[in-house]
């Protein structure tokens, strides 16, 4: 064999061995949640999707609200660099609507004037059928946006009427019951049509927590809510996410009321933030199995939320749990029990959480033949 012909083959193995890899890693995708600054410009935009695309990023989950210019300009300079975009929005927490739009919770006290935990959390009634035809429209105008593949609904829940046992002494709480202040919603609309559905009145009971009816009302509430969206977004050719609470039946059910195994949309986003519920890395794994079972059949894609510890040397000291996260050395114990319970990929909390040992970490991982 000549010197020729072997370099030519040389060229060619080492080619096979490069396209090997870069369809494994393009097997796991990868996913960011994030949002820029106003005061950042185009070409600091720019050096985070090169950042990105350095780590083989498949897509971008962006918060820009309900700025459709910026979404169009985000969204166009994704597809330059190859990634997918989700228009990620915040769905219910808006204090700009009418007062009568608002959950009220089981002391009477509005969302819009009293939220519960934070300022931010004065959310829409699900049930409120102005509230549905405003967000159908909102939602609709954000798909016919060229360049956006999905729109992606967070915050499409009910205030968290328990809250991660993570949380519980950031906020001085002890949450072994469902408490009144933070259990919603009993405006006049949500109980008389209950009524009328089952014949009880919720606020004649000793214990509404108690009344399975009363919780599968406002899970059918925000499920009613998710699909009208759906269905709109899938009427204008373009897909539909949602970031959602993990289970859907350990938690997300009863702390927030999302049955999300029966929304009609295309991808969930899960947020399997294991030190929010005091668990280690493994129950990433755990979890995503539960999850990945609880749509079979829909034919939609799951990616397991990862949240990541940004000043990770320092965990330990930390007091606040949102603070934690994964630390670099943990993250290929969650991606890889994410992957083999089934899950499509992993999606990243945040992005700017993410320090160079943990995309080194991340890197590793993805170029493990054994993923």
């Amino acid at each position: 064999m000549s010197y020729h012909m072997k370099k030519i083959i040389l060229i060619l193995a080492s080619l096979m061995v490069l396209a090997s890899c870069a369809e494994k890693k393009a097997a796991i995708p990868v996913y960011v949640w994030t949002s820029f600054s106003d005061t950042m410009d185009e070409a600091q935009i720019r050096e985070q999707f090169e950042l990105w695309k350095t780590h083989n990023v498949s897509g971008v989950c962006l918060n820009a609200g309900w700025d459709f210019e910026r979404i169009a300009s985000l969204s166009k300079i994704a597809h330059e660099y190859g990634m997918e975009y989700h228009a990620w929005v915040s769905t219910v927490t808006d204090g700009s609507q009418d007062p009568s739009w608002y959950t009220v919770n089981r002391l009477g006290e509005s969302s819009l004037e009293k939220p519960a935990y934070v300022p931010y959390y004065k959310t829409l009634d699900p049930h409120n059928p102005e509230v549905v035809e405003h967000l159908v429209s909102k939602f609709t105008e954000l798909a016919q946006i060229p360049d956006v593949d999905y729109v992606q609904m967070d915050y499409v829940r009910y205030p968290d009427v328990i809250l991660a046992r993570g949380l519980w002494d950031k906020y001085g709480l002890v949450m072994d019951e469902e408490y009144a202040p933070a259990d919603y919603c009993y405006c006049d609309g949500c109980v008389s049509d209950f009524k009328a559905r089952t014949g009880i009145d919720i606020r004649g009971e000793e214990d509404p927590s108690k009344c399975e009816e009363w919780a599968e009302f406002r899970c059918d509430n925000v499920t009613r809510l998710v699909n009208a969206v759906a269905e709109a977004v899938h009427a204008q050719g373009k897909k539909i996410s949602a970031d959602v609470f993990p289970g859907p039946d350990s938690y997300a059910r009863w702390m927030v009321r999302q049955q999300w195994d029966e929304w009609d949309i295309d991808a969930f986003f899960p947020m399997n933030y294991n030190d929010f519920y005091l668990e280690p890395a493994s129950w990433v794994g755990a979890i995503t199995d539960e999850e990945v079972k609880s749509i079979e059949g829909k034919g939609a894609k799951l990616y397991s939320g990862l949240f990541i510890c940004h000043d990770w040397r320092n965990k330990a000291s930390i007091k606040d749990p949102e603070g934690h996260g994964l630390l670099p050395s943990e993250l290929a114990e969650a991606v890889k029990g994410a992957m083999d319970a089934g899950a499509t990929g992993i999606c990243l909390f945040s992005s700017q959480s993410m320090s160079p040992e943990h995309w080194e970490a991340l890197d590793e991982i993805l170029s493990d033949p054994a993923l």
